[in-house]
């Protein structure tokens, strides 16, 4: 687990092998997106054990009505952005819709880049028995690889929009078959507790929830919503610990009212 380092201690940066140990040792893992240098700092700062930059971006910072459209370059880009601003956290990078599907070949160069050139730690892959063959080639490839099933957001066509996924064996094939690919951590996305409990029960690498219930090993949100940053959609499993997003308007029409009135700026924002 990363701890927040004392005064003119130095932060010991997460590994691979100690996310994934942190099941064994009892202790919850608290994971976090983001998508720029600023924001990395951040959440560094505060302590959290990984960053997903995900392909979420596509909704919160790129403004599509899904992930559909994020590119290998798009999540490339943002995980460089990410990466100068991490100390600590783990950094997973998201692989995209139809960067992993197509073939082996095309799965493990795609991945390559995003550890060669965007700096991540591991990438994420979507899906559990259908991506068993990728998450084995890319950890053959020396390639860590976080597993992502439930509802899957690249996905979406084919499940009908975002609905919580009930198919209780299915979801357990699906977790097995990405455990013993080899991946070290496993996504659970909105599957009902109960369900995700047993998950987490059945595989020896830690679970991490969105939307899945206390009983996963940690949790996971997207700094947006969490923030209430986002308000385009509001799903019900996040917890808004901020409304910064209303702050930021508030300081705004201030700024504003400030510089039409002609109260900024004053001789205190001058050189001399």
């Amino acid at each position: 687990m990363v701890n927040i380092p004392s005064p003119g201690q130095k932060p010991r940066a997460m590994t691979v092998p100690e996310f994934a140990a942190a099941k064994g040792r009892g202790q919850r893992l608290v994971m976090v997106t983001a998508y720029d240098y600023t924001q990395a700092r951040l959440v560094d700062e505060a302590g959290v054990d990984g960053v997903l930059v995900g392909d979420s971006l596509g909704m919160v910072v790129q403004g599509m009505p899904d992930v559909l459209g994020v590119t290998l370059e798009d999540v490339l880009y943002h995980t460089r952005c990410v990466a100068r601003g991490l100390k600590q956290a783990l950094l997973v990078a998201d692989m995209p819709f139809l960067t992993y599907q197509v073939s082996i070949e095309q799965a493990v160069l795609n991945a390559g880049r995003l550890i060669k050139e965007g700096g991540a730690h591991a990438v994420k892959v979507e899906g559990g028995v259908r991506s068993r063959e990728v998450i084995a080639a890319l950890v053959r490839a020396d390639i860590p690889v976080m597993g992502h099933i439930g509802l899957t957001p690249q996905s979406l066509r084919r499940l009908g929009g975002f609905r919580v996924q009930r198919a209780k064996e299915q979801l357990l094939q699906d977790a097995q078959a990405v455990a013993e690919a080899g991946a070290f951590a496993l996504v659970i996305e909105c599957v009902p507790g109960e369900i995700a409990s047993a998950i987490t029960a059945s595989v020896p690498i830690p679970t991490i929830g969105i939307g899945a219930g206390a009983a996963c090993d940690g949790q996971i949100l997207v700094l947006h919503d969490l923030l209430g940053l986002y308000t385009d959609l509001r799903p019900r499993f996040v917890k808004r610990y901020a409304e910064l997003g209303q702050q930021i308007v508030n300081a705004l029409r201030t700024y504003a009212e400030e510089v039409r009135q002609g109260l900024f700026p004053t001789a205190e924002h001058e050189f001399r």
